[in-house]
């Protein structure tokens, strides 16, 4: 960005902001002017949810690798937008053109992009999580109030049938007396065949068209080039990704974080890591969460899975039955639930308890006609509805996802001052809530 103008956003704070960039008042049949920032891999698809609103206009394209195939497939789909590959850029030459963004970067390019968009006055749609560190989630949350912004994390299941299912069994009592969690994802991961990393590639020959140098971003590994870190593989690397928890964490537990309040856990411990590694996530791991009891609620814990073949215990209630490779097993007062992952809605086993629920008229089961995620997010920003997974609720869980891949990174148990925020008996793992800045970077840690 510009100089000038990002010392105005970053030191003069909201009034700068919004002398800066006035806002536009969206009439009611007007389409949401968006610039679309992270063009790649799954943007596509995700662009064609928010599509099927009727109400998304696309004004910029911005992608660190201008030539990919997908900058080229959108570039033909939307021939009036304004192409980019530096995303300050963009910000400096076309705040006044847009009025919402929609951040589908890679984890460590997440918080950079939002901060500026929220200094903008723009609501912004971020990829989940929120980020890759604590901290980073701390100033977002703080910008999301200072800017006064809509915000939404793209973890999309949050608009779902689970979401209201999970709201309306917990007001009328069916969802009570929760203490214990098993959340599970078996799926195989990018970074499983490679073995024991020893450090960063040293490189490889870089397709035209990439800027590596935007690619890196905010974080300070000093990287070149390698297809073991894009397309894709950033994820399986504690300098750029959340790994399998922080890509899937966000799916299963939202709703169980969000309406058990859990806020941040007291205790995470692994309790179970195979092939630990200094580099990149683990083959698989178990980690445990202890929440205490918070606004009538009992304490109570989750136990999370992943790696392929690292399944939790599955309960009798289930049956014989195969779980899927994803999922979670709620055990409650009265019951115990199942239920996958993104909006998919939570069953009560064994199903011939659930059959006479059902038919006793017992649960709610009309949940209403709603907004998608992505339609959600559009009309708050036309200031029509509220967002489900603001940043304010996001933000936590996000958190919780970070405070899980520490344990990940470092094994053993960490115990965490829910007040003081911070790590007390670990002095590495508290100093990980943060990470070093890149050299010219710093000023998007500035609120």
């Amino acid at each position: 960005m510009n100089l000038s103008r990002r010392n105005a956003l970053f030191a003069g704070g909201a009034a700068a902001s919004a002398a800066l960039v006035p806002g536009r008042v969206l009439g009611a049949n007007e389409k949401v002017d968006v610039a679309w920032i992270g063009i790649g891999g799954r943007g596509p698809r995700i662009i064609q949810n928010f599509e099927n609103s009727g109400i998304l206009n696309v004004v910029a394209l911005c992608d660190v690798h201008v030539d990919n195939k997908y900058m080229q497939e959108m570039q033909a789909k939307y021939p009036g937008a304004k192409v980019y590959q530096d995303w300050r850029r963009l910000f400096d030459e076309m705040s006044n053109r847009f009025d919402a963004v929609i951040n589908l970067t890679p984890d460590h390019q997440h918080f950079p992009i939002s901060m500026v968009s929220m200094a903008h006055g723009k609501p912004v749609y971020t990829e989940k999580p929120l980020a890759r560190t604590f901290q980073e989630i701390d100033l977002m949350m703080a910008a999301e109030k200072k800017y006064g912004v809509a915000t939404q994390m793209g973890n999309q299941g949050h608009s779902g049938d689970n979401y209201f299912q999970f709201q309306a069994w917990k007001e009328a009592g069916i969802i009570s007396g929760v203490t214990h969690v098993d959340a599970y994802m078996n799926k195989g991961r990018r970074w499983h065949p490679w073995g024991d990393v020893q450090g960063y590639p040293t490189g490889a020959v870089k397709p035209a068209g990439l800027d590596w140098d935007i690619w890196r971003g905010v974080t300070p590994a000093d990287t070149v080039y390698d297809p073991k870190f894009h397309p894709g593989n950033w994820r399986g690397w504690y300098q750029y990704g959340t790994g399998c928890f922080g890509d899937w964490g966000a799916h299963v537990l939202d709703t169980i974080h969000q309406f058990l309040e859990l806020g941040l856990p007291a205790k995470i411990t692994a309790k179970k890591l195979e092939q630990p590694n200094t580099f990149i996530f683990p083959l698989s791991s178990t980690i445990n969460f202890a929440f205490p009891a918070r606004n009538g609620l009992p304490a109570m814990d989750i136990d999370w899975y992943d790696g392929q073949g690292n399944l939790p215990p599955i309960p009798a209630e289930f049956g014989d039955r195969n779980p899927q490779d994803v999922g979670k097993f709620i055990y409650a007062k009265d019951y115990v639930f199942q239920g996958e992952s993104h909006g998919a809605p939570l069953q009560i086993v064994p199903y011939e308890k659930y059959r006479e629920l059902l038919k006793a008229g017992s649960v709610p089961r009309d949940f209403g006609k709603n907004s998608d995620h992505y339609k959600n997010f559009l009309l708050a920003c036309k200031g029509e509805e509220k967002t489900r997974s603001p940043f304010s609720v996001s933000g936590p869980l996000s958190q919780m996802l970070c405070l899980g891949c520490l344990a990940q990174r470092l094994g053993g148990e960490l115990h965490f001052d829910r007040e003081k925020r911070r790590i007390t008996n670990n002095p590495l793992a508290d100093s990980l809530l943060k990470d070093d800045v890149r050299k010219g970077w710093e000023q998007y840690y500035k609120l």
